[in-house]
């Protein structure tokens, strides 16, 4: 792509975000264009959609004030591109990677396409190690391991701000001696939330291993498409030309979808499921798959991307399409949550399907996997008991029964439950969860090997009951 330095005036017709040009020669799909107001403001815009007549442009700060008649256009011959330096660590970008945290511009000089660049597939290498977050309920039964995209979804209303702070907040390596930052990308956020994750991450220091991006809900819809792309960019250059290892978070992926479905209303394109355009599955996965480990590189992206499920509906598309993209979910509970409990995560409908391989001897510990598998099955059938004790009463309960409703009671509230400033070893987790077990006789335990249960079974059973 070149820029041919032509200027075209006047617009055919301008529809929300989005402009039609034409009579447009050697233009590309997705290349950057000028846009000049009848004021003389300069915008940027992208390339959306090429015709023989015509060309579709997508204005990044929307087209309040353009004239179809004094509009001009100039194509740049290039795709939107950004800043990329390790100097964006500790500050906060908007969504072209422009500091907007009141100090210095970048001294860089180098900018990398927004859209990153294509991957082969073989070159991918099997993602492994854990990134300890410090959370039980996430370290003990859905850990998270290097390279992973691991979504959490919840609803209006729940403590996902404060989880995604506390994961910020204490996310860390094991072993030592390698790099790990955090790319944190908000998107839609109201004023309140940004300030709260801004005072979070300064509060405690953390910030100076973070680089965030953030999109407020009053700016253009189509900045929130390209904030996450711009994140990511960056975080591939941590990761591949840095040698560091770096953990992802976006929030919210329904405010980006939402913008995503406005743009394409904007453009009168053939809704899908629930008004979302048909390529949200392939615009997502654009996205996520921009996650993982390279052969030969040391580093690595690990995601986390936080959507809020409208009318807490799991099946809902913005959900659905990210379980088929990503390795599993964590899953808040509003039930948990009226309870009190923190973080609310329901840990029978969440999953890590990596974790078998960032957990064992040599990982975390030789009986972390025999554990986790023996709290999931007790703890559903806490769940079946729960059930039954409504309908005929704990009075009605046999002891075994009972055994399981006070395991279950405990589960959640110590280690599903903790402090929104508590930070947990393995080993502090592991420890909580043996504890948990011990409520339950020792025969109950038929999901870990007996070697593991006379050198980790808590002793003074009379006392933890």
């Amino acid at each position: 792509m070149t820029d041919t330095g032509l200027e075209y005036k006047g617009v055919a017709s301008i529809s929300g975000p989005i402009i039609i040009v034409e009579n447009v020669q050697e233009v590309s799909y997705d290349e950057l264009v000028a846009v000049k107001t009848p004021t003389g403001e300069t915008r940027l815009g992208k390339v959306i959609e090429v015709t023989q007549k015509a060309v579709t442009v997508q204005v990044f700060e929307g087209t309040t004030g353009l004239s179809p008649s004094e509009t001009r256009t100039r194509f740049l011959g290039r795709s939107l591109e950004v800043p990329v330096s390790t100097e964006m660590l500790g500050r906060i970008m908007n969504s072209f990677g422009e500091p907007i945290d009141g100090h210095p511009r970048f001294f860089t000089e180098e900018k990398r396409d927004v859209n990153g660049y294509p991957l082969n597939p073989t070159a991918r290498e099997y993602p492994r190690d854990l990134i300890q977050t410090g959370i039980s309920a996430i370290d003990g039964l859905c850990s998270l391991v290097r390279g992973q995209k691991l979504p959490i979804f919840s609803s209006p209303g729940l403590s996902h701000n404060d989880l995604a702070a506390q994961i910020v907040r204490q996310a860390q390596i094991s072993g030592g001696g390698e790099e790990f930052y955090i790319v944190f990308i908000a998107m839609g956020l109201e004023h309140d939330d940004a300030a709260f994750f801004q005072k979070s991450f300064e509060e405690t220091g953390a910030i100076k291993n973070i680089a965030m991006f953030l999109n407020l809900a009053e700016d253009p819809p189509v900045e929130r498409i390209i904030t996450p792309r711009a994140g990511l960019t960056l975080a591939e250059y941590l990761a591949f030309d840095q040698d560091s290892h770096v953990l992802v978070l976006l929030t919210d992926m329904t405010n980006y979808c939402e913008a995503l479905r406005e743009v394409s209303s904007s453009m009168e394109e053939v809704p899908s499921r629930k008004g979302y355009p048909g390529y949200l599955y392939s615009d997502l996965a654009s996205l996520f798959e921009r996650a993982g480990r390279i052969a030969g590189k040391k580093g690595s992206i690990t995601q986390m991307p936080i959507l809020t499920m409208p009318n807490d509906d799991i099946t809902h598309p913005i959900p659905d399409l990210t379980g088929y993209i990503t390795e599993g979910q964590i899953v808040l509970s509003r039930a948990l949550e009226k309870q009190g409990i923190y973080p609310s995560i329901n840990i029978l409908t969440s999953l890590s399907r990596l974790m078998k391989d960032g957990i064992g001897k040599g990982r975390t510990r030789e009986d972390h996997a025999d554990v986790a598998s023996e709290l999931y099955s007790a703890y559903a059938q806490y769940n079946a008991v729960k059930s039954l004790a409504t309908i005929i009463g704990e009075e009605g309960l046999g002891s075994r029964d009972k055994d399981y409703l006070r395991f279950g009671e405990n589960l959640e509230r110590k280690l599903i439950n903790q402090g929104r400033n508590e930070n947990r070893s393995i080993e502090q987790t592991l420890s909580i969860a043996w504890d948990t077990l011990a409520t339950l006789p020792e025969e109950e335990l038929t999901s870990i090997h007996p070697e593991f249960i006379k050198k980790y079974f808590p002793k003074i059973v009379s006392e933890v009951k």
